[in-house]
């Protein structure tokens, strides 16, 4: 006989296999406990796993480090289940479902239980609607956003108290404060302690997988979870599974140069836009002072790609653009004794890249700087958050100001005398307290670090603190403002300019309600959101639903860039429009003879042709003064002692991935499958004796006969 070949691996091997055959033969099996047939291989993994969409927290890196969410490691994670609420005490690995208003508790705890932090493989947080009736408040970033930016010593003041916390909760907090030793846990002070300070979680790195669930997903893992807290005893479980492998994690790059070095991420930035109504005659020395208008378009919140920003700065981008579309209706503006400009930057969020990008192009005289001259700047003039005035009644705003006072007093008169011309809409108009260290955080600090002789104003719909209580959150969308509020700002800012330049009778301007309406929907919602009309009256959108997050840089950062985001662009081709004049080409091949001077071609992506104005307006690279862009790759500069807000500058840039993916599915406890493993185990090694016992008898016989 031959002796029997089967080694000690071979039969784990065959148990293992077993008992995947039969992990798949359980997931095949509907919840309702009937079999379905399958056709094909989709329709069984359609069967078996459940696609949860959501919107990721990611990696970001800076020249010191690392903030945001990724897997720990190279490969996926999977773990059971469980809400937060039954988290206290982790037996092994687990995702955590949270809803909003305990997702701040849990990541603290995170911070401080080592023990608890090595056990939670995710977190998943709860989507609701209308959630902000709920809260008392929710911001992810700190006191005073960009302190380490202000022209002025912060002395920790608090334009964004605690982000979430009432005055009278601050004052039940600090009662508590002065009465919890001794009766409450470290962990339950610590908790009151963060509310008080200001959270500043997305700016903290966390080495496993976030991910805010949709309105869709949510109730889907509510009840999974609901099923796996019933029934403890059974043999399954449901797990998440997350990919959410950065590029960075896997090639050990951690900060910014690094990275850049090795290719693994790329920096943070886009394209701003900037405008002048009328045309600026650029074969011709600019002689009129300019009025300068600005706002952001750029959010952030700790999830990606849900950055709506609507009060802080979207509401702004919204009024800057009812303001230009106003003005642009308005005979006589040559004549006009100031030229108007406008600017709309990006990557603001993330140190100010936009407006320091912006004056180093002027000082390179780049071209995307061509025929505006920063030197002949009279007054700075920013829309701030503007969305948050009572929508019936009196809607008040405050002036911040800075600089020279006579240039600041005649633009206060000028606000008051549209104000004056608004009476019958109930808007006021307040100077900032003089309490207040300086103006807030606003892209008027890049100018006023750049040009501190520069006088200036920020219109805010606050004094002392934001009223923005969602600020840098995922849950300040269109319900946190109103139209009303916007329309208000944009006539007191349209009045103010058209005054400011000479103009003879503000009270003729009238804002487009309907456009600003329009506008939300477009800005600020999935439905219609960037198909609505009037943005693909201009662009074809890449996508639907609109985010207002600066995003990457991509390829070479130029004037005509190849590559820009949905607002950006839409932004230049709304501008460009309604600063325009008629052009004298009305070729049907533009941009091919878009060629006189100061002729662009507009809505050229809606049917392939576009339409050749005379406008002067520009595109303007957006990212971090300290890099460079050589021979296709990024290099991080030495710091310049000479640039202060430089010298402060992170250097933000988003890792690379793969894909980013999270699923739901069911499979067996790991104890049940050591059980199965070892019964495997066990009968594979009776089937072996039995064998061998069987050829002993067999052998036997066969001598005997």
């Amino acid at each position: 006989m031959d002796k029997l070949t089967t080694s000690p691996d071979t039969l784990v091997a065959k148990a293992r296999s077993f008992r995947a055959t039969y992990k798949k033969l359980l997931w095949c099996v509907p919840p309702s406990g009937k079999t379905d047939s399958f056709e094909s291989v989709p329709d069984l993994a359609k069967s078996m796993y459940t696609q949860i969409d959501g919107f990721p927290c990611v990696r970001l890196l800076n020249l010191s480090g690392e903030i945001g969410c990724s897997n720990p490691g190279r490969g996926k994670v999977v773990a059971p289940i469980v809400k937060f609420k039954n988290a206290k005490e982790l037996v092994g690995s687990a995702a955590i479902l949270v809803t909003v208003d305990e997702f701040e508790s849990l990541l603290l705890r995170v911070s401080e239980d080592s023990d608890f932090a090595r056990k939670v493989a995710g977190v998943l947080v709860e989507s609701r609607t209308q959630v902000q009736n709920d809260l008392d408040g929710f911001s992810p970033d700190v006191k005073f956003p960009q302190a380490e930016f202000a022209p002025y010593p912060s002395n920790n003041f608090e334009w964004n108290p605690a982000g979430f916390v009432s005055a009278s909760i601050q004052q039940s907090a600090f009662i508590f404060l002065s009465i919890a030793p001794g009766i409450f846990s470290t962990y339950e002070i610590n908790i009151v302690v963060l509310r008080l300070q200001g959270s500043g979680i997305m700016w903290k790195a966390y080495n496993f997988p976030v991910f805010l669930l949709s309105q869709t997903s949510t109730p889907i893992l509510q009840e999974v979870a609901l099923v796996s807290e019933k029934s403890k005893t059974s043999y399954t479980e449901d797990v998440a599974e997350f990919d959410l492998v950065m590029q960075t994690t896997k090639s050990g790059t951690h900060d910014s140069a690094s990275c850049l070095n090795e290719g693994t991420c790329l920096p943070l930035g886009g394209y701003s836009v900037w405008s002048a109504l009328p045309p600026i005659n650029i074969s011709s020395p600019q002689t009129k002072p300019i009025l300068l208008t600005m706002t952001s378009m750029d959010s952030a919140s700790f999830f990606r790609d849900k950055s709506l920003g609507a009060e802080s700065p979207i509401s702004g981008l919204i009024a800057l653009l009812a303001v230009v579309d106003s003005l642009s209706h308005l005979d006589g503006l040559e004549e006009l004794n100031k030229q108007l400009v406008f600017v709309v930057l990006t990557g603001e969020v993330w140190g100010y890249l936009g407006s320091r990008r912006f004056f180093l192009e002027s000082d390179q005289q780049s071209e995307t700087m061509k025929g505006l001259d920063l030197a002949m700047i009279e007054t700075v003039m920013e829309i701030g958050s503007v969305g948050k005035s009572f929508p019936q009644g009196i809607k008040t705003f405050f002036a911040h100001t800075a600089g020279d006072s006579s240039s600041v007093n005649g633009t206060l008169n000028a606000l008051h005398r549209a104000q004056d011309s608004l009476i019958s809409e109930g808007i006021i108009v307040k100077t900032a307290s003089t309490s207040n260290p300086g103006v807030p955080p606003s892209s008027l600090m890049t100018f006023l670090r750049k040009k501190p002789q520069i006088s200036g104003i920020v219109l805010e719909d606050f004094d002392s603190v934001f009223s923005n209580k969602f600020y840098h959150s995922h849950l300040d969308d269109l319900s946190n403002i109103n139209s009303s509020a916007i329309v208000a700002a944009a006539s007191l800012v349209a009045r103010t300019l058209y005054t400011l330049a000479g103009g003879k009778d503000p009270s003729a301007i009238k804002i487009n309600a309907s456009l600003v309406e329009e506008l939300l929907g477009c800005l600020l919602n999935c439905e219609p959101g960037l198909s609505c009309d009037l943005v693909k009256h201009y662009i074809s959108p890449s996508t639907t639903c609109p985010s207002h997050y600066v995003g990457v840089i991509l390829g070479d950062p130029s004037s005509y860039p190849a590559y820009t985001g949905d607002i950006s662009r839409f932004v230049w081709n709304f501008l460009a429009d309604k600063t325009s004049i008629p052009s004298k080409n009305v070729s049907s091949t533009c941009p091919k003879y878009c060629n006189g001077v100061g002729e662009l071609c507009i809505r050229e992506e809606t049917d392939g042709k576009g339409v050749c104005v005379t406008s002067t307006t520009r595109y303007v690279p957006a990212y971090s003064t300290r890099l460079k862009y050589e021979s296709g790759s990024w290099t991080v500069l030495p710091s310049n002692s000479s640039d202060v807000m430089g010298m402060e500058d992170p250097v933000w840039t988003e890792s690379n991935w793969d894909t980013i993916n999270v699923r739901v599915y069911t499979v067996q406890k790991a104890s049940y499958d050591r059980l199965l493993l070892l019964l495997g185990i066990v009968v594979t090694v009776l089937a072996y004796l039995l064998i061998v016992l069987a050829r002993t008898v067999i052998r036997k016989a066969l001598k005997q006969d």
